[in-house]
């Protein structure tokens, strides 16, 4: 039998987190393309991102509860086979309706993608999970960097959204070349009883952090996803740029993670976070020109190692909920995130028409609204200062849930 490649594993569930996060960055900048091909609203736009991040969290509940039966092997082809069908029909969608079921199909892989990955990753590196777990998470700002970068480079040289689309199949074939006949790991580091896990999910400290994720994934994705709009028009500043910014800051601190966790520990880091996030949005919502680049960075450094500490937090502090608890809470907080697409999408119309009524032109309006919906967000990373600042207070009964 061939041995386990940790590496060869390990980098192929980086290139599919790769994946993941180009969808997430060339929707973003092909939104306004759709919107006119399509005829859409920005509500209709929401609806449309709402299927991406509700098939994350049906395939990362499902994956959760198969994992211990299934591996991480049969999920990752999962993953594979419903990128490449989901991309697919993105390409040859003929309207809303197609770009609801085709986008669904993409959320779904890249939900996937994390139930297999995450506990993989735990697995293969039991001494350092939340370190590793936020190496392997660069690739998610670094492919939205990359998304928002290529997206606008194609947009501007003439190149259609379904070319665009196109760009993601090509790291989509090569994490699958990268997992062919590869033998991947047994959960020998990961609490592998289902029924252990099941009984973990209960407890008050699994559900505490699965609200604040639903807030943390707000925050960080449903800005980023709006960004092009949200950014354009609070501050007429370039939407594609500030999500590089954004998205590249994420991706270097993450990859310098081990440091920073060690240091503050991830409560610590939970709560340093929800302040500089806060402090950043409310900045991004009053500012413009130049000054937008300063709030974004604040922004940036906020959101940075929400998504990862939380998924390391679940790994350390209960690892009895094994990998079950890790994708349902990743599942979790694209399931909130899901249910305010629309809001937000809503939020941007109803502000639009509102602005219209006594601003001067259209370009002062969209600086109202988008000024307005920042505001608005700006309100989720400030209950979560609360939340962390709460679980800080406690942290030393916290600490004795470890395991060593």
């Amino acid at each position: 039998m061939q041995s386990i490649n940790p590496s060869r594993l390990f980098n192929a569930s980086c290139i599919a987190l790769l994946v993941t996060s180009l969808t997430f960055g060339i929707r973003a900048g092909i939104l306004n393309q759709l919107g006119t091909d399509f005829a859409l609203t920005d509500t209709q736009l929401g609806y449309m991102t709402m299927m991406a991040f509700l098939g994350f969290p049906v395939a990362t509940m499902l994956g959760g509860a198969i994992y211990n039966k299934v591996g991480p092997r049969n999920l990752m082809w999962l993953a594979f086979i419903c990128h490449l069908l989901g991309l697919v029909l993105t390409i040859f969608s003929n309207g809303f309706t197609l770009l609801l079921i085709s986008t669904f199909f993409v959320g779904f892989a890249n939900g996937m993608v994390e139930a297999a990955c995450n506990p993989l990753v735990a697995d293969m590196f039991p001494n350092d999970k939340t370190t590793m777990l936020n190496k392997f998470h660069v690739w998610f700002p670094a492919g939205i960097a990359i998304g928002a970068l290529v997206s606008k480079f194609m947009t501007q040289a003439g190149f259609s959204w379904q070319a665009q689309i196109g760009f993601i199949v090509i790291p989509t074939v090569i994490y699958g070349i990268m997992i062919l006949g590869q033998t991947f790991p047994k959960s020998e580091n990961i609490e592998d009883s289902t029924e252990t896990n099941f009984s973990a999910l209960f407890d008050w400290l699994f559900i505490f952090i699965a609200l604040c994720i639903t807030l943390t994934a707000t925050t960080e994705l449903g800005t980023q996803q709006w960004i092009e709009k949200l950014v354009q028009d609070a501050s007429n500043a370039d939407g594609a740029y500030v999500l590089a910014l954004i998205t590249t800051i994420m991706a270097v601190g993450r990859f310098f993670a081990g440091s920073v966790v060690h240091r503050l520990n991830p409560i610590g880091v939970l709560l340093a976070s929800a302040i500089v996030t806060t402090i950043g949005i409310g900045m991004m919502s009053q500012v413009t020109g130049g000054l937008v680049y300063v709030a974004a960075i604040l922004f940036a450094i906020g959101v940075t190692y929400f998504w990862p500490t939380i998924i390391g937090f679940t790994a350390e502090y209960m690892p009895k909920t094994g990998a079950l608890g890790m994708s349902l809470m990743g599942g979790i907080g694209m399931f909130g995130l899901s249910i305010w697409q629309p809001i937000i999408g809503g939020w941007l119309d109803t502000e639009k028409e509102i602005a219209a009524l006594t601003a001067n032109s259209v370009q002062e309006a969209e600086l109202i609204a988008g000024q307005a919906v920042l505001d608005n967000i700006a309100f989720f990373p400030a209950i979560l200062i609360l939340a962390f600042g709460f679980l800080f207070a406690i942290r030393g009964r916290l600490e004795a849930r470890k395991v060593h």
